[in-house]
């Protein structure tokens, strides 16, 4: 799994107001909060349940349905709830965090999410937890950039830097540890506890980081963004497009995807009549965030399907325990983070395309190789090159999205590539769920064709400083 970012504010924390207190250079900025790491470790500790719930889920899916009788649909639903509703309210998140503040965005979702952790512990039925599981994704959709937003403003200079390099590794340790952590809890204490870990968690969060914060943080977005109302078409709108398409495509009926397209016309049609759109149309860059942002989405889907079809073959088809099915998990998350990390060495020599292709290739190919052995000899092995590739596709979606935006709408183009990811992961789910693995090889192949065509000419700039993908 990638590293998850929605930093909406990000381009305005860069230059932060100088204060009055400092003496005799005011330029050089507020003196650092003197609790600052304490508070960066509380909120990557949050963001880790976010990212972690996303792939926990999957080694516990053939516990919860034996125990709730559910059906290959309702285990889709599982999964998709989640990324579904974090997803799409994801810039709507942002803007929240903007006009109510960052603080006060921050624990309303992350109390949302606890308390619907809690309720997915509890469920006894599948529309319980179904519900509940989608209100974790709005609850994470209001706490990741309120979250981002808050380590931007604690830190400045290199310090910031580093606290955002902190941020991102929680994307491959919170994937890494998310499916040993299912495998560990559903085959010891049971699935629930795969929700009940959040709780402490989140309530460690919940009072350590008003106690540490102490005094209010200063007011960093545009006062016009602060007082602007809320773009309600653009919050609704995307929500009930992602979700009619979802449904259709889980259910097979071909009226609530032509229903999606519908909705996403009128998106289009009230944003272009907006005095606030969601995307200003003659935006610069526009065209690389869109086809990076395209890129991306195909990439999480992959990957999130993988461990979705991979958890149900090994302990529903070869009969394996949930902790083995978690440790065979771990070779493909640590995999993605090497492929990223490979991809970003490779980006500057090589360039987008070529290397955007080669990565879709590669994971074609470890989908072909989960057919040529057993689980260890085959399945282990494909998929960790899948994620190998995967890990490398990332890199070429976060950097050519942000490419060519300028400052001023980095945290806007950041949010849009982490929209991408999550719903990626909701859509493919809903359209591979009853595919074999190496089925994943054919739109694989199919983004390898199209990624010249999505992505820019060129090299990225290694003096760029680009938001850290979602």
């Amino acid at each position: 799994m990638p590293p998850h970012t929605q930093d909406r504010n990000q381009d305005e924390h860069a230059h932060p107001h100088p204060s009055p207190h400092q003496g005799p250079h005011p330029s050089d900025g507020p003196p650092p909060h003197p609790r600052r790491r304490l508070l960066l470790v509380l909120l990557c500790l949050a963001q880790f349940m976010l990212i972690a719930d996303v792939t926990v889920v999957n080694v516990a899916l053939p516990a919860i349905g034996a125990d709730l009788s559910l059906s290959g649909t309702g285990l889709t639903w599982i999964v998709t709830a989640y990324t579904l509703f974090f997803g799409a309210l994801l810039l709507a998140g942002g803007r929240i965090a903007d006009r109510f503040g960052a603080v006060r965005t921050f624990l309303t979702g992350l109390a949302l999410f606890t308390a619907a952790s809690a309720a997915s512990g509890l469920a006894g039925d599948a529309a319980t937890l179904i519900t509940a599981r989608s209100a974790q994704g709005v609850g994470a959709a209001l706490l990741s950039p309120a979250a981002l937003s808050l380590v931007t403003t604690l830190f400045q200079g290199p310090a910031r830097h580093r606290a955002l390099g902190a941020w991102a590794a929680i994307g491959g340790t919170g994937a890494a540890l998310g499916v040993l952590l299912g495998g560990i809890l559903t085959d010891g204490p049971g699935w629930r506890w795969i929700f009940y870990l959040n709780l402490p968690v989140g309530a460690l969060a919940l009072i350590g980081v008003p106690l540490l914060l102490g005094r209010p943080l200063p007011a960093t977005a545009d006062p016009a963004r602060r007082t602007a109302p809320l773009n309600v078409p653009a919050i609704l709108l995307p929500t009930l497009a992602a979700g009619a398409l979802v449904y259709g495509l889980t259910e097979r009926s071909w009226l609530p995807a032509i229903a999606a397209l519908a909705v996403l016309a009128l998106l289009i049609a009230t944003q272009r009549r907006s005095a606030n759109p969601l995307m200003p149309p003659a935006m610069p860059g526009r065209r690389a965030l869109l086809g990076g942002s395209a890129v991306m989405l195909g990439a999480a889907g992959l990957l999130v399907t993988g461990f979705y079809l991979s958890s149900l073959h090994i302990q529903q088809s070869l009969g394996r325990s949930p902790l083995i099915t978690g440790l065979a998990f771990l070779p493909a998350a640590v995999a993605a983070t090497a492929g990223a990390h490979l991809g970003s060495r490779l980006l500057p020599r090589f360039g987008w395309r070529p290397v955007g292709a080669a990565a879709f290739t590669v994971a074609a190919a470890g989908a072909a190789l989960t057919s040529l052995g057993g689980l260890w000899s085959g399945l282990v092995p494909g998929f960790a090159l899948l994620a190998l590739g995967l890990g490398a596709a990332f890199v070429c979606a976060t950097t050519s999205a942000l490419s060519e935006v300028p400052p001023a709408h980095t945290g806007l183009a950041s949010g849009l590539v982490g929209t991408s990811h999550e719903l990626g992961a909701a859509i493919a789910i809903a359209a591979l769920a009853t595919a074999d693995f190496t089925t994943l090889a054919y739109p694989a192949l199919a983004l390898a064709l199209a990624t010249p065509l999505l992505l820019p000419k060129g090299h990225p700039d290694p003096n760029a400083t680009q938001a850290m993908a979602h």
